[in-house]
């Protein structure tokens, strides 16, 4: 149940995060690369207190886990996720960019999971998986 809770409150500050970043984009007329450092800036000082304790166990996780996070995390997720989000939200509607940008994500999680990580697949997976899509679908689709 733990970890429901966490991806609830996830979702919670995302959805509102991204309110503010909107906001923060266009009372500013920012660029959403801009607005991209600041969001990165901001989350580098926090985490960077948060974490301060582990730093030293990074110099013995080897090569294969740093690059998976690099690229993973910092590169795919970090970078161009979040180039790619600020630039649809700087010009799209929050409320049809927040539903498509992560809404679809149980789709794409949900294959990756079940192919690659060999997770199981159950009739629940299945059915929430479509009917979110299908929800995305909903909310893009009309005026």
């Amino acid at each position: 149940m733990r970890p429901i809770l966490f991806a609830a409150l996830t979702a919670v500050c995302w959805s509102v995060g991204g309110y503010f970043e909107k906001k923060g984009l266009h009372l500013g007329g920012l660029s959403p690369v801009l607005g991209i450092t600041v969001r990165t800036g901001t989350a580098l000082l926090v985490l960077g207190i948060a974490s301060y304790p582990g730093l030293k166990t990074l110099s013995g996780i080897g090569l294969a886990p740093l690059l998976y996070l690099v690229l993973g995390g910092g590169v795919l997720a970090g970078s161009l996720g979040m180039l790619s989000f600020y630039t649809a939200i700087g010009s799209g509607e929050l409320s049809r960019v927040m539903p498509v940008a992560f809404g679809l994500t149980p789709l794409l999680g949900f294959a990756l999971g079940a192919v690659l990580m060999k997770e199981p697949v159950t009739l629940h997976k299945v059915l929430g998986v479509i009917f979110t899509s299908a929800g995305v679908i909903f909310i893009t689709s009309g005026r």
